[in-house]
């Protein structure tokens, strides 16, 4: 009654519900408190140490206790301008540079900053629609084909934005990409980057995963080389440098955009203020292109790579659709050819049913599709294949020739848990999806 009840809420806050991503972890906690055998394809945290010279300067500088500029440690922002003009070819200056507690803070910063309509390419990273609802953003999603891997076109941003002139627009693009673990060539950057230019929209490029991207033959590349004077380029430390818990991440503006900039240091100022001292420094190193972290980050590629092949082949073994990553540490598996038997055998028709009845019956967890952006009945999902040791996996990474790739044999040695929860989906689905 009166002040003590939910009736004092927002009513923007009111309809919310958690991260997806951070639910099923405690979620998946909870049945291993209870006893149950988990397996954790939910929450997408790098497995990965940090490197070695990133752990060293953080003892180095344990002491540093001050609070620094809001707007991020100078010294931060100069090597981060240095990594992106020396490795991408792509010019940003440090005073362009904002150091945020996490890319995701910044988002929802950039979210409160700006008007205009937020465009999503379906499916996207959970966090990105919840938090434009939450800043009072308009929200459109941008359909994709699974043809294509669900990867956005060209055409298709076109065709969304042709059908509103004059509207003020936003794109975040992911790539490599949560939840499918896809990128892009630059053939179709250079695509992309002609689309946004003409319509004039502003891009959030994601780029927390272009460190840890494996395809063959063509490394990360950034659209903000192609559409430099619309693109702030997102990243941070948590998933390429294994650091999620330092909460470090970055926007690089062009200086163009430099109104927003000076927008968002004030929204800071009356929010967060500073990111830790001590890890603003530790930070440093790994955007230094030093031999340590590519030696770091040449294992890591390996490692999920091998991981990504093993995933691929065990779902499509299993009769699932998906594509082959090329990046981080997901998949997007659509479970669609089950669809009458499983409705049939148990009652399931949309994918938050499929996961739920599956995390139930044999402890594998993982998040639905919906919560990425696709329709309901669509039995797709996002798996993250991160339940090993990565301090193992990496050791035992190196003792193989670095030119030559990782054996299959690898991922049964050195990532047990991902194999046996595999299986036991594997299983599953003999159970319940096959047909008689």
């Amino acid at each position: 009654r009166g002040v003590h009840n939910a009736s004092v809420l927002t009513e923007t806050v009111r309809t919310k519900t958690p991260s997806a991503t951070l639910m099923i972890n405690e979620a998946s906690n909870a049945l291993i408190r209870e006893g149950r055998k988990v397996y954790k394809f939910g929450l997408g945290q790098s497995p990965f140490p940090p490197a070695d010279c990133m752990i060293e300067e953080l003892r180095a500088k344990a002491a540093e206790k001050d609070y620094l500029p809001v707007q991020g440690l100078g010294a931060l922002r100069e090597q981060i301008s240095w990594f992106f003009g020396s490795k991408y070819g792509v010019e940003r200056r440090a005073e362009d540079v904002i150091v945020g507690p996490g890319s995701k803070e910044l988002m929802m910063i950039l979210q409160l900053c700006q008007v205009g309509t937020l465009y999503l390419p379906s499916p996207s990273w959970v966090s990105y629609a919840p938090q434009a609802e939450l800043a009072g953003r308009a929200l459109r999603w941008v359909e994709t084909q699974e043809g294509n891997g669900y990867r956005v076109t060209a055409a298709e941003l076109d065709a969304a934005w042709s059908a509103r002139p004059g509207e003020a627009k936003c794109l975040i693009l992911n790539y490599p990409s949560n939840p499918l673990g896809l990128t892009f060539t630059r053939a179709e950057l250079e695509d992309i980057a002609a689309v946004c230019r003409r319509h004039e929209a502003i891009v959030v490029s994601d780029e927390i995963y272009g460190e840890v991207t494996f395809r063959d033959g063509e490394p990360h590349e950034t659209l903000a080389r192609y559409y430099p004077e619309g693109t702030i380029i997102s990243s941070g430390v948590s998933k390429f440098a294994g650091a999620g818990g330092w909460r470090m991440g970055f926007f690089a503006l062009p200086s163009s955009l430099g109104w927003l900039r000076d927008a968002m240091k004030v929204v800071a100022s009356e929010s967060f203020t500073s990111v830790s001292a001590p890890i603003q420094y530790a930070s440093i190193p790994a955007f230094s292109d030093s031999p340590e972290m590519r030696e770091y980050l040449h294992h890591s590629r390996r490692v999920l790579a091998v991981i990504a092949r093993h995933m691929h082949a065990a779902l499509t073994e299993m009769g699932a659709r998906a594509a082959l990553p090329e990046g981080g540490f997901y998949i997007f598996p659509n479970f669609t050819p089950f669809a009458d038997t499983l409705r049939q055998r148990r009652g399931i028709t949309d994918s938050r049913a499929l996961v739920t009845s599956i995390l139930e019956d044999t402890g594998v967890a993982f998040l639905p599709g919906s919560d990425f952006g696709r329709p309901a009945e669509e039995l797709t999902a996002r798996m993250a294949f991160v339940d090993f040791d990565g301090c193992r996996a990496l050791a035992a990474a190196r003792l193989v020739p670095p030119a030559d790739p990782l054996p299959a044999t690898f991922v049964v040695q050195e990532c047990p848990q991902i194999v046996e929860g595999m299986e036991v989906l594997r299983e599953w689905f003999r159970t319940y999806g096959a047909s008689d």
